[in-house]
């Protein structure tokens, strides 16, 4: 699996039509309009997230490894 950084992520989860909600610290919460369902994505610095994390993020966000 590709490593991505929590800022990349949060631009793919933007273009996918998730909106930034609030700011906690250094975790970033998105939601999705018509869906239940938030993403709390921590961003440190340009760190990568761990692999589990992002797979449940994807999973919960509807996106495909090809579209990181």
């Amino acid at each position: 699996m590709k490593a991505v950084s929590g800022k990349h992520f949060a631009r793919i989860l933007e273009s996918h039509g998730w909106v930034l909600v609030r700011v906690n610290g250094s975790h970033h919460v998105y939601t999705q309009s018509g869906n239940p369902a938030r993403i709390s994505l921590p961003i440190h610095k340009n760190e990568d997230l761990k692999v589990g994390l992002l797979k449940h993020f994807m999973k919960v966000a509807g996106i495909t490894e090809t579209e990181l």
